[in-house]
Protein backbone atom coordinates (compact mmCIF):
# COMPACT_ATOMS: atom_id res chain seq x y z
CA UNK A 1 0.00 0.00 0.00
CA UNK A 2 2.74 2.47 0.96
CA UNK A 3 4.71 1.61 -2.21
CA UNK A 4 1.62 2.36 -4.30
CA UNK A 5 1.14 5.75 -2.63
CA UNK A 6 4.83 6.59 -3.05
CA UNK A 7 4.65 5.63 -6.75
CA UNK A 8 1.57 7.85 -7.24
CA UNK A 9 3.28 10.77 -5.46
CA UNK A 10 6.41 10.31 -7.60
CA UNK A 11 4.27 10.28 -10.78
CA UNK A 12 2.40 13.41 -9.68
CA UNK A 13 5.66 15.22 -8.87
CA UNK A 14 7.12 14.12 -12.20
CA UNK A 15 4.00 15.31 -14.06
CA UNK A 16 4.13 18.68 -12.28
CA UNK A 17 7.83 19.07 -13.14
CA UNK A 18 7.21 18.19 -16.81
CA UNK A 19 4.22 20.53 -17.10
CA UNK A 20 6.20 23.29 -15.40
CA UNK A 21 9.12 22.74 -17.76
CA UNK A 22 6.78 22.75 -20.78
CA UNK A 23 5.05 25.97 -19.70
CA UNK A 24 8.34 27.70 -18.85
CA UNK A 25 9.99 26.72 -22.13
CA UNK A 26 6.89 27.60 -24.15
CA UNK A 27 6.73 31.03 -22.51
CA UNK A 28 10.42 31.63 -23.22
CA UNK A 29 9.90 30.82 -26.91
CA UNK A 30 6.79 33.01 -27.07
CA UNK A 31 8.79 35.88 -25.56
CA UNK A 32 11.76 35.42 -27.91
CA UNK A 33 9.55 35.24 -30.99
CA UNK A 34 7.56 38.23 -29.74
CA UNK A 35 10.74 40.30 -29.34
CA UNK A 36 11.85 39.42 -32.87
CA UNK A 37 8.37 40.21 -34.24
CA UNK A 38 8.36 43.55 -32.46
CA UNK A 39 11.77 44.30 -33.92
CA UNK A 40 10.40 43.49 -37.38
CA UNK A 41 7.89 46.30 -36.83
CA UNK A 42 10.86 48.64 -36.23
CA UNK A 43 12.41 47.47 -39.52
CA UNK A 44 9.18 48.17 -41.38
CA UNK A 45 8.83 51.55 -39.67
CA UNK A 46 12.32 52.56 -40.85
CA UNK A 47 11.55 51.47 -44.40
CA UNK A 48 8.27 53.42 -44.25
CA UNK A 49 10.15 56.53 -43.14
CA UNK A 50 12.47 56.12 -46.10
CA UNK A 51 9.50 55.74 -48.43
CA UNK A 52 7.92 58.91 -47.07
CA UNK A 53 11.17 60.85 -47.47
CA UNK A 54 11.56 59.59 -51.04
CA UNK A 55 8.04 60.79 -51.82
CA UNK A 56 8.98 64.28 -50.61
CA UNK A 57 12.28 64.12 -52.47
CA UNK A 58 10.49 63.21 -55.72
CA UNK A 59 8.12 66.16 -55.30
CA UNK A 60 11.08 68.49 -54.80
CA UNK A 61 12.92 67.11 -57.83
CA UNK A 62 9.80 67.27 -60.02
CA UNK A 63 9.89 71.04 -59.65
CA UNK A 64 13.25 71.23 -61.42
CA UNK A 65 12.99 72.23 -65.05
CA UNK A 66 13.69 69.50 -67.61
CA UNK A 67 14.57 66.87 -65.01
CA UNK A 68 14.82 63.38 -66.55
CA UNK A 69 11.30 61.95 -66.41
CA UNK A 70 12.48 58.36 -66.84
CA UNK A 71 14.66 58.58 -63.74
CA UNK A 72 11.74 59.94 -61.72
CA UNK A 73 9.39 57.29 -63.11
CA UNK A 74 11.82 54.55 -62.08
CA UNK A 75 11.90 55.86 -58.51
CA UNK A 76 8.11 56.22 -58.35
CA UNK A 77 7.57 52.67 -59.68
CA UNK A 78 10.21 51.17 -57.37
CA UNK A 79 8.68 52.99 -54.40
CA UNK A 80 5.20 51.66 -55.27
CA UNK A 81 6.56 48.11 -55.53
CA UNK A 82 8.48 48.40 -52.26
CA UNK A 83 5.47 49.69 -50.34
CA UNK A 84 3.16 47.03 -51.77
CA UNK A 85 5.44 44.15 -50.70
CA UNK A 86 4.37 43.26 -47.17
CA UNK A 87 5.19 40.45 -44.78
CA UNK A 88 3.17 38.86 -41.99
CA UNK A 89 5.44 39.44 -39.00
CA UNK A 90 4.20 36.26 -37.32
CA UNK A 91 5.17 34.12 -40.30
CA UNK A 92 8.28 35.51 -41.98
CA UNK A 93 9.35 32.95 -44.57
CA UNK A 94 12.63 33.06 -46.49
CA UNK A 95 10.65 33.54 -49.74
CA UNK A 96 8.70 36.51 -48.35
CA UNK A 97 11.84 38.10 -46.95
CA UNK A 98 13.69 37.62 -50.26
CA UNK A 99 10.82 39.28 -52.14
CA UNK A 100 10.71 42.14 -49.62
CA UNK A 101 14.48 42.59 -49.78
CA UNK A 102 14.45 42.53 -53.60
CA UNK A 103 11.79 45.27 -53.69
CA UNK A 104 13.74 47.41 -51.22
CA UNK A 105 16.97 46.88 -53.17
CA UNK A 106 15.18 47.97 -56.35
CA UNK A 107 14.11 51.15 -54.60
CA UNK A 108 17.64 51.77 -53.31
CA UNK A 109 19.04 51.36 -56.84
CA UNK A 110 16.47 53.72 -58.36
CA UNK A 111 17.14 56.26 -55.61
CA UNK A 112 20.91 56.04 -56.20
CA UNK A 113 20.39 56.73 -59.92
CA UNK A 114 18.19 59.71 -59.03
CA UNK A 115 20.82 61.17 -56.69
CA UNK A 116 23.55 60.72 -59.31
CA UNK A 117 21.36 62.47 -61.91
CA UNK A 118 20.78 65.39 -59.53
CA UNK A 119 24.49 66.20 -59.79
CA UNK A 120 23.76 67.73 -63.21
CA UNK A 121 21.27 70.20 -61.70
CA UNK A 122 23.01 72.97 -59.73
CA UNK A 123 19.68 74.53 -58.71
CA UNK A 124 18.68 71.25 -57.01
CA UNK A 125 22.06 70.83 -55.35
CA UNK A 126 21.60 74.31 -53.88
CA UNK A 127 17.95 73.74 -52.86
CA UNK A 128 17.81 73.73 -49.05
CA UNK A 129 14.74 71.46 -48.97
CA UNK A 130 16.46 68.94 -51.23
CA UNK A 131 19.66 69.00 -49.15
CA UNK A 132 17.70 68.47 -45.94
CA UNK A 133 15.76 65.54 -47.43
CA UNK A 134 19.00 64.02 -48.72
CA UNK A 135 20.53 64.29 -45.25
CA UNK A 136 17.46 62.72 -43.63
CA UNK A 137 17.59 59.87 -46.16
CA UNK A 138 21.21 59.17 -45.27
CA UNK A 139 20.28 59.01 -41.58
CA UNK A 140 17.32 56.77 -42.35
CA UNK A 141 19.52 54.37 -44.35
CA UNK A 142 21.75 54.05 -41.27
CA UNK A 143 18.69 53.46 -39.09
CA UNK A 144 17.44 50.75 -41.47
CA UNK A 145 20.78 48.98 -41.21
CA UNK A 146 20.72 49.13 -37.39
CA UNK A 147 17.13 47.87 -37.20
CA UNK A 148 17.81 45.04 -39.66
CA UNK A 149 20.89 43.93 -37.70
CA UNK A 150 18.91 44.00 -34.46
CA UNK A 151 16.15 41.93 -36.07
CA UNK A 152 18.70 39.39 -37.31
CA UNK A 153 20.18 39.20 -33.81
CA UNK A 154 16.84 38.53 -32.08
CA UNK A 155 15.50 36.20 -34.77
CA UNK A 156 18.84 34.36 -34.84
CA UNK A 157 18.76 33.79 -31.07
CA UNK A 158 15.20 32.49 -31.37
CA UNK A 159 16.18 30.18 -34.26
CA UNK A 160 19.05 28.73 -32.22
CA UNK A 161 16.83 28.24 -29.17
CA UNK A 162 14.15 26.27 -31.05
CA UNK A 163 16.82 23.87 -32.37
CA UNK A 164 18.46 23.15 -29.01
CA UNK A 165 17.75 19.89 -27.19
CA UNK A 166 15.34 19.48 -25.36
CA UNK A 167 13.68 22.80 -26.33
CA UNK A 168 13.28 21.51 -29.89
CA UNK A 169 10.71 19.00 -28.61
CA UNK A 170 8.43 21.75 -27.33
CA UNK A 171 9.14 23.92 -30.38
CA UNK A 172 8.01 21.05 -32.59
CA UNK A 173 4.90 20.29 -30.52
CA UNK A 174 3.88 23.97 -30.29
CA UNK A 175 4.72 24.76 -33.96
CA UNK A 176 7.49 27.29 -33.38
CA UNK A 177 8.97 27.64 -36.86
CA UNK A 178 12.31 29.30 -37.67
CA UNK A 179 12.26 32.96 -38.71
CA UNK A 180 13.95 34.08 -41.92
CA UNK A 181 16.92 36.42 -41.61
CA UNK A 182 18.13 39.28 -43.77
CA UNK A 183 21.14 38.39 -45.87
CA UNK A 184 23.35 40.39 -48.16
CA UNK A 185 22.22 41.00 -51.70
CA UNK A 186 23.62 38.66 -54.36
CA UNK A 187 26.93 40.00 -55.64
CA UNK A 188 27.54 42.26 -52.64
CA UNK A 189 30.43 40.02 -51.58
CA UNK A 190 32.37 41.21 -54.65
CA UNK A 191 34.32 44.44 -54.46
CA UNK A 192 33.11 47.06 -56.95
CA UNK A 193 35.13 47.44 -60.11
CA UNK A 194 36.56 50.95 -59.97
CA UNK A 195 38.14 52.29 -63.11
CA UNK A 196 39.73 55.75 -63.01
CA UNK A 197 40.17 57.25 -66.43
CA UNK A 198 42.38 60.28 -66.86
CA UNK A 199 42.34 62.54 -69.88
Amino acid sequence: MKKGIIAIIVLIVLAVVLVGWYVSTNNTLVNMKGQATKQWANVESSYQRRSDLIGNLVKTVQGAADFERETLSDVIEARAKATSTTIDANNITPEQLAEFQQAQTGLSSALSRLLVTVERYPELKANQNFLELQSQLEGTENRINVERNRFNELAGEYNIKIQQIPTNIIASIANFDPMALFSSNPGSENAPDVNFEFD
